[in-house]
């Protein structure tokens, strides 16, 4: 039986298609709530609906305007709180600031640990989320924490379509990690594209590449991309080794900027992506692919709600 009573779940502004889409997963209806920004910026909340003792969940992903749908979550988690909700799970598909999950250089904010202590001193009970950058923001949280990998939806695209003569290829050193467990799924060998950033600017310098990838299908993987540079950089130094043909799979596509256009004009033959973020229309190309994630989120937050075993959604022990 579950703990709690009703399964409430509310959306801010930030991806309602992905909220509706879980609903539609959990057979309920998406919560009313009003959630919009008065004439002076200050964003105002109030839900609709009874949610005393209830099991509420609210599905924010943190898009651009991140700093906006920010404080919709936070504020949209207080008034769950003053409404005597019984639980209150967030579910953060793309947790925006986990690059900054240490200090690299002196005098800068650990801003993933900052986000973490607004989001449970706002009264966030638990939190559910997606493919981190770090594993190590799990503990930056004192509430507990599920954390889904898109990994194996995105392995089962490339096996499914059957991709063969496959080398998974990390387009830095520390994407190496995310390469072997996609490997592993596709029983495929691994390459490393070493590359240099310059500064804080999002320019990249892609230097070598640590593996045999002449005449193989290489698939790039890494957790996000943003501005394209890093994985345009590895496809061209790729294709420049011999690649046959290139494919990226990453689960959060922030797609900053001229990204779009930038993945359209490279060496890639397909993005592949999942709807953990918006992508409206105009940073659409023909060359991507999105695959839905709904149907995995629902299925956490049933489990959640049930008191069942989300590890056991990936083969974990129960």
């Amino acid at each position: 039986m579950p703990l709690f009573e009703d399964l409430k779940v509310f959306s801010g502004n930030a991806h309602r298609d992905l909220a509706s889409d879980i609903c539609s997963y959990l057979g309920v209806s998406l919560g009313s709530c009003d959630v919009f920004k008065f004439s002076n910026d200050q964003t105002f909340v109030r839900i609709l609906e009874n949610v005393r003792e209830k099991d509420v969940f609210i599905v924010q992903t943190l898009s651009e305007p991140v700093n906006d749908h920010l404080m919709e979550l936070l504020i949209m988690i207080d008034a769950a709180r003053r409404a005597s909700a019984g639980r209150i799970t967030v579910v953060i598909p793309y947790y925006a600031y986990g690059r900054t999950d240490k200090k690299d250089q002196p005098r800068v904010a650990i801003t993933a640990r900052l986000i973490a202590d607004f989001i449970s001193v706002a009264g966030a009970d638990r939190v559910l989320t997606m493919n981190l950058h770090a594993g190590q923001i799990q503990g930056f949280f004192n509430i507990p924490l599920d954390e889904l990998t898109a990994i194996p939806t995105l392995a089962a695209n490339f096996e499914e379509r059957g991709v063969g003569n496959l080398v998974v290829a990390a387009p830095d050193v520390g994407g190496a990690k995310k390469a072997r467990d996609m490997a592993n799924l596709l029983d495929a060998n691994i390459a490393i594209v070493e590359k240099q950033r310059i500064g804080n600017e999002d320019r990249v310098e892609a230097m070598s590449v640590i593996g045999s990838v002449e005449g193989k299908t290489v698939l790039i993987v890494d957790e996000e991309i943003d501005t394209g540079g890093t994985v345009t950089a590895a496809a061209q130094i790729l294709k420049e080794q011999g690649a046959a043909r290139i494919y990226c799979s990453v689960v959060h596509p922030l797609l900053s900027g001229s990204a779009s256009s930038r993945l359209a004009d490279s060496p890639l033959s397909e993005l592949v992506v999942t709807d953990t973020l918006p992508i409206p229309d105009e940073k659409r190309f023909d060359r991507m692919r999105v695959l839905p994630i709904s149907s995995m989120l629902g299925e956490a937050i049933h489990r959640i709600h049930s008191g069942l075993s989300v590890g056991a959604m990936f083969g974990h022990q129960q």
